[in-house]
C-alpha cells in the first residue's frame, strides 16, 4: 500500500460474512485452457491470506473487498471455502488448499460456461457469470467424492414385518 492508499491489484466486493473469516479462498479459472483433452475449470489461486479493504460511505454500511491481483470477472469466479477434511487411517486429516481448489473445480465444472478463450475489449463487465449456477447446486448440502475414493459400504436394514408366518 503506498502513501496516499492506492492498493495494487483489483478490488472484488465480497459480502460482510465472508471478510473476516480463516476460510480458504479459492478462484477458479474458466475458458483459459485450449486443446481437445482439457479440463473447464483451473484453480489460478488458493490461500487464506487475504487483504481486505473497507470503504465506508455516510449513513450506509461498510461495504467490504477483497484485493486480488489479475482478478477478471469474464473468466475468474471467487469462493469461499472451509477446511475440509479426509478420513486416513482412522482420523481426519486436513486437506491442502489445492485439494479443496481441485474438489470444488470438479464439482463446479459442470456448470462451467463454453466460450471462446479470447473475447473482445469492453468497458463493462459481463452480464453472465463464468460458472452459472444450477437449481440442482446448493452448496450448503454438496458432497464430492475424490476420484479414487472407495465405495463405503453400509449394513443392510431388515424391515419387520406383520405377517405371522414370518420367522422371528
Amino acid at each position: 500500500m503506498s502513501i496516499f492508499g492506492r492498493q495494487q491489484g483489483t478490488l472484488v466486493p465480497v459480502h460482510e460474512d465472508n471478510a473476516n473469516t480463516k476460510d480458504w479462498l479459492i478462484l477458479l479459472e474458466a475458458a483459459t485452457i485450449v486443446g481437445h483433452e482439457r479440463e473447464k475449470l483451473r484453480v489460478a489461486l488458493t490461500t487464506q491470506d487475504r487483504q481486505l479493504v473497507k470503504k465506508r460511505r455516510l449513513f450506509r454500511k461498510p461495504e467490504f473487498f477483497l484485493v486480488l491481483d489479475g482478478y477478471d470477472p469474464r473468466i475468474h469466479a471467487l469462493y469461499f471455502c472451509p477446511q475440509l477434511y479426509k478420513h486416513e487411517d482412522g482420523s481426519l486429516v486436513p486437506l491442502s488448499g489445492s485439494e479443496i481448489g481441485q474438489l470444488m473445480a470438479k464439482a463446479l465444472e459442470g456448470g462451467a460456461i463454453e466460450k471462446a478463450p479470447w473475447y473482445a475489449p469492453v468497458d463493462a463487465l459481463p452480464a453472465d457469470p463464468v460458472i452459472k449456477a444450477s437449481s440442482k447446486m446448493e452448496f450448503d448440502s454438496l458432497v464430492v467424492d475424490p476420484a479414487g475414493a472407495k465405495a463405503v459400504k453400509t449394513p443392510l436394514t431388515i424391515e419387520s414385518s406383520t405377517d405371522p408366518e414370518a420367522p422371528n
